[in-house]
């Protein structure tokens, strides 16, 4: 009788008792437009390091996909076009991988899909700084000064997104 009272009040504390745990910590924001881009140094496919930062001078394309992501998949060879076009002008593209099994996934991809720009894999600490990313894809403009200049999340417009490339590696020159 004892153990079946003891047994009632337990589960009668048990929303007490979840209420009482530690708050979970909340997710930094996502940086703003006109905010420095978040540094990262991660190796690509050959494991090279890319260094967000040794692009200074240089416009950015920096594209938040993965594998299984639809949208992600037209894009890419859109950002393909626009390294081949912009390439000279100033235009490097980085795709970060937000893959869960990382490599195993991404490597089959690549060699399928002949990408002519660098390809990371994502860590935590990335994800973290540039606020969870929680949803995909998710790419940024970063102009040659490592500002952000655009960010958008979803698919993007082909030539709005062309255009506004256009428009900023023609900026970037003109200072």
């Amino acid at each position: 009788m004892l153990l079946r009272a003891f047994a009632v009040a337990l589960v009668a504390m048990c929303p007490l008792l979840a209420s009482q745990t530690a708050p979970q910590p909340v997710q930094p924001a996502a940086p703003q437009v006109g905010q420095p881009a978040p540094d990262f140094t991660l190796n690509d496919s050959a494991g090279a390091p890319v260094k967000l930062s040794a692009y200074k001078g240089k416009v950015v394309l920096l594209d938040f996909w993965a594998t299984w992501c639809t949208g992600c998949k037209v894009e890419i060879p859109w950002y393909v076009e626009f390294q081949d076009k912009y390439r000279k002008d100033g235009l490097a593209a980085i795709g970060v991988s937000m893959d869960d099994d990382g490599w195993k996934s991404v490597k089959p991809f690549l060699e399928e899909h002949k990408l002519n720009y660098s390809v990371v894999i994502a860590n935590q600490d990335l994800t973290t700084r540039y606020g969870g990313l929680p949803s995909l894809p998710m790419t940024l403009l970063i102009d040659r000064d490592g500002k952000i200049a655009e960010s958008h999340a979803g698919m993007v417009d082909k030539d709005a997104f062309e255009n506004k490339i256009k428009t900023l590696l023609h900026e970037s020159t003109a200072k």
